[in-house]
C-alpha cells in the first residue's frame, strides 16, 4: 500500500496479525525495494504468528523522494513517523546495510521505539584513512578548489564543471554514480556521518548477522559493533557475502525467531 508519510508517497506492506512487532529496513542502492530485499524474509517470519512491516526508504522503489538532501536523522524521523502512522509504538528491528544505520540512529535518539535489533551488514562505521589515502583526499580537495575559481571564468566555466565532475566521479563508489542526480548530496551525507560515537550508547538485546565475505560492510564493522555495543552478539555466515540474510533467508529467519523467543523469556 501508498500511504504520506511527512508529505512523502510511501510504500508500506505488513504481514502477520501476532502482538508481537517487527520492522524490516532495506539497504541503500537505486535497484533496492521492498519487494525484492525485504517481502521475501517477511513471509518467513509472518508464518510464526508475527506481524511484520517493511518499509521502503524515500528515494528507492514505489516511494517518493525526500525535498531536499538528508542524512542519516531524517530518515530515522522519517521512519518514527512511519510507525507512528501505523500505530506502531515499540518494535524488533531487523535491518540491512543503510537500514542499520537507520535502527543505529533510532535506538540511540529514540530508544523506547525500539525492543532489540537484527542487524545484518549493517553500515555505519568509517575506518582511519590510510596515509596513502589521506594524500589523495588532499589532492582531490586541492584541484576542487582550483577547479572552483576556474568556473568563474564565463568561458572556462562549462570545461571547469565538465572536469570537477570527472574528478568527483572517479574517486566516488557504485551507488553514488548510480544514484539519480537530486539524490546525491543525500548519499554524500548518509556516508560521511560516522556512527561509532552512537554505539555506546544502546542498550537494547542486539543480534549482528555477517557474512565473512561481505566486501560492501567488511566483517570488522560487525566485530566492533559487538565490541562497543553493551548488549550485542555476534553470527558468521561462511561463505556469504553482504546479502548474507537473502542468501540464507531461511536460516536467518529462524535466528531472528529464536533471539525474540529467548528475549521474550527472559523478560518473564
Amino acid at each position: 500500500m501508498i500511504r504520506p508519510v511527512l508529505g512523502i508517497p510511501t510504500h508500506v506492506e505488513q504481514w502477520g496479525s501476532g502482538q508481537e512487532e517487527i520492522v524490516l529496513l532495506h539497504g541503500w542502492g537505486k535497484a533496492v525495494t521492498l519487494d525484492r530485499h525485504l517481502a521475501p524474509l517477511a513471509r518467513l517470519l509472518a508464518e510464526d504468528g508475527l506481524r511484520v512491516t517493511a518499509l521502503e526508504f524515500p528515494g528507492h522503489g514505489q516511494t517518493g523522494k525526500p525535498g531536499e538532501p538528508w542524512g542519516v536523522p531524517e530518515f530515522g524521523r522519517w521512519t518514527a513517523a512511519a510507525l507512528d502512522a501505523l500505530g506502531i509504538q515499540r518494535a524488533t528491528f531487523v535491518a540491512h546495510s543503510f537500514g542499520g544505520r537507520v535502527a543505529l540512529w533510532l535506538a540511540a535518539n529514540e530508544p523506547g521505539r525500539v525492543r532489540r535489533m537484527v542487524l545484518t551488514g549493517a553500515a555505519g562505521l568509517k575506518r582511519q584513512q590510510t596515509q596513502e589515502e589521506q594524500n589523495a583526499s588532499a589532492r582531490y580537495q586541492r584541484q576542487k578548489r582550483m577547479l572552483e575559481g576556474v568556473k568563474a571564468v564565463p568561458l572556462l566555466s562549462r570545461g571547469a564543471q565538465a572536469l570537477q565532475k570527472a574528478l568527483r566521479d572517479r574517486r566516488s563508489s557504485p551507488d553514488y554514480l548510480e544514484a539519480d542526480e537530486d539524490m546525491k548530496e543525500t548519499f554524500v551525507r548518509i556516508v560521511s556521518q560516522d556512527l561509532r560515537p552512537l554505539l555506546a550508547q544502546i542498550a537494547q538485546p542486539t543480534l549482528l548477522v555477517w557474512g565473512d565475505r561481505d566486501d560492501a560492510t567488511p566483517l570488522w564493522m560487525g566485530q566492533e559493533m559487538e565490541r562497543t555495543m553493551q548488549d550485542a552478539a555476534l553470527v558468521v555466515f561462511e561463505g556469504r557475502g553482504h546479502f548474507a540474510y537473502l542468501e540464507e533467508a531461511g536460516r536467518f529467519a529462524a535466528i531472528v525467531k529464536a533471539l525474540m523467543r529467548e528475549d521474550a523469556n527472559k523478560s518473564v
